[in-house]
């Protein structure tokens, strides 16, 4: 059972967009020392849609070879066609990830009974244990709590990632679903209220810059003790709030290359921090004990 602070990662690139693979090593091997309790390696903060298929097989592939068994590792699998999302679950399976996790097919708007037979068959081809994604305002397709509750009894299928903010939502899941579902919030903002819920982590965008800190507020949500995470959460908020300043990953990749740890690199159609936004975030990551000066 994975549980806690799940970092969804950036994939580093250098300024022409190829993948940094120097880079990637040292931030998995930065999370394993800050304390992230485990990894998404390409979800779609890791930027999914621009990667290619061998392209995205290798770096799963990387961060599963450098995670060596330290930490768990997720991989980002899921598609808006179903025949690739199974082709990516296979490979990520041959590559050692330990699960993946899987984005509702954005832009299809599938109706709730196609949700289901597409992670049904999905779970059928591949035998890994798989986590559903639903975050409808990305991807225009809400997979509704009736619809979890039938995918539950996949054996394979063991949790969610809900990044709807929405807690009534999440309790409504537990409910339904049970003790034994695993429910990640998917959003930073409200992660803290969902653990203490009775949530099991936090799939998280904020952990990327501050991971440390991620773990420790985690990890006292999980443990019941309400004030020390409230504590630790209240210094987060800021970047819970300003990474999200322009569409993620834009403002966490460019909070990484200010401190330091990658290149000025991202796909189009995303560009870089735009130079109205990057005052406002440089002041929260200096506030946040992140920078220097």
């Amino acid at each position: 059972m994975i549980r806690g602070s799940i970092v969804a990662l950036v994939t580093p690139m250098r300024e022409d967009g190829s993948v940094d693979w120097e880079r990637l090593r040292d931030l998995v091997n930065w999370h394993v020392e800050q304390g992230t309790h485990g990894i998404v390696a390409v979800g779609t903060t890791g930027e999914s849609a621009t990667l290619g298929f061998e392209e995205h097989d290798s770096v799963i592939r990387e961060v599963v070879a450098v995670a060596d068994k330290r930490i768990p590792v997720i991989a980002g699998t899921g598609a808006n066609s179903t025949e690739e999302a199974i082709r990516l679950t296979r490979d990520a399976k041959r590559d050692g990830a330990d699960a993946c996790l899987l984005v509702t097919p954005y832009y299809n708007k599938p109706p709730q009974e196609g949700l289901y037979q597409h992670y049904l068959k999905v779970a059928r081809a591949v035998d890994i244990p798989q986590i559903l994604y639903n975050v409808p305002g990305r991807t225009a397709c809400d997979l509704l709590p009736e619809t979890v509750e039938r995918l539950a009894k996949v054996p394979n299928i063991v949790g969610i990632k809900e990044a709807t903010g929405n807690l009534e939502r999440a309790r409504e899941i537990r409910e339904r679903c049970g003790d034994d579902f695993l429910i990640y919030s998917g959003d930073d903002a409200t992660a803290l209220e969902l653990m203490l819920g009775g949530g099991d982590g936090d799939i998280s965008v904020t952990a990327n810059v501050a991971p440390a800190k991620m773990a420790a507020m985690c990890q006292a949500a999980l443990d019941g003790d309400a004030d020390r995470a409230r504590e630790l959460n209240a210094e987060l908020e800021p970047l819970h709030r300003d990474l999200f300043i322009e569409p993620s990953p834009i403002p966490t990749k460019w909070a990484l290359y200010e401190m330091g740890l990658i290149d000025n690199g991202i796909r189009l159609p995303l560009v870089p921090l735009s130079k109205a936004a990057q005052p406002r975030l440089r002041e929260t990551l200096r506030g946040c004990g992140l920078l220097e000066g």
